[in-house]
């Protein structure tokens, strides 16, 4: 009996050092021993899924840049089909330039054409349907959808403006590079900022800020340069990037409130669901025995549900 004490003292020393055992209190239905689901996450999981906004709460901002976005186009495509002057000097001289340099520096015209091809459309959204076919493989179907959506009704947006507005290329008596479908907008420019910035999205709650710095400077930087290459080979007008640009926006930000209102919170739970199935290898191994529903879910995802 004088002993029992020290005993009791001793387990809750040992208990403060194993902070992942449940020690399955009275009333609990858990048995004793067993690894919470709120210990498999990581610390950076955990302040992803704390510290960032629900896309529930952030659906207002996508639809400001969506439709931000199209008015944008919008204005702009008043002003190429208006002819304004401005807009015209801008483009002539820029394809001017670009291709009298191209026609002089085969070197510089190669890796023009080499990164076109890279970042052409079917590579990019060959890319998305990679990415979707996988998240589709691992359970995440909204967020699945919501990737190859990007892709296809980008796809479908691109080819219903060109064919509307029919615009001509540029033509020049001693082309160094060739495209027949119509300019306005880019098809190139258009898919690369769809797919760097769907990437993107995809990465984020996975990494960082560090990491989420890169991340999208690259995607930037690359959606630019194929953006460049377009110019550079004298088959755009810098407005074709430009509008290309602007309704990719447009299209990111719309099929995202769609999605979300077809399907609310489901993008947030299947960001939660890769974040569950990626995990590292060690918490694979602990946390085996611990269904995906036991994660905890945020309170708005229950009342939206109901």
């Amino acid at each position: 009996m004088g002993r029992s004490g020290p005993r009791h003292g001793s387990n809750a020393v040992a208990a403060q050092k194993m902070p992942n055992r449940d020690a399955s209190p009275i009333g609990s239905s858990r048995p004793p021993g067993k690894v919470t689901g709120m210990h498999l996450t990581t610390g950076g999981d955990r302040r992803s899924q704390e510290a960032q906004p629900t896309l529930r709460a952030r659906l207002p901002r996508y639809a400001v840049v969506a439709f931000g976005a199209l008015a944008l186009f919008g204005l702009l495509l008043v002003l190429v089909e208006a002819g304004w002057a401005p807009l015209a000097h801008l483009d002539h001289a820029w394809t001017d330039g670009l291709h009298r340099y191209a026609r002089s520096h085969t070197a510089f015209t190669a890796s023009m054409q080499t990164v076109t091809t890279l970042g052409g459309p079917v590579i990019m959204r060959g890319l998305l349907g990679l990415a979707a076919a996988w998240l589709w493989a691992i359970g995440a179907r909204t967020l699945a959808g919501w990737t190859a959506a990007q892709a296809l009704v980008g796809w479908g947006v691109q080819w219903a403006m060109k064919l509307a507005v029919d615009r001509p290329r540029p033509s020049w008596p001693d082309p160094v590079a060739f495209a027949p479908d119509p300019a306005f907008p880019s098809g190139h420019a258009m898919a690369a900022a769809i797919t760097g910035a769907t990437l993107v999205a995809l990465v984020w709650p996975r990494v960082d800020r560090p990491a989420r710095i890169a991340c999208s400077t690259v995607a930037v930087l690359a959606s630019m340069l194929v953006g460049f290459t377009r110019i550079a080979l004298g088959v755009h007008w810098p407005s074709d990037v430009l509008g290309g640009w602007l309704l990719a926006a447009a299209v990111l930000g719309g099929t995202t409130v769609v999605v979300e209102l077809w399907r609310p919170g489901a993008l947030s739970r299947d960001v939660r669901r890769v974040n569950w199935r990626t995990r590292p290898r060690v918490q694979s191994v602990l946390a085996s025995a611990v269904p995906f529903p036991e994660l905890p879910e945020p309170e708005y995802l229950d009342s939206s549900d109901g």
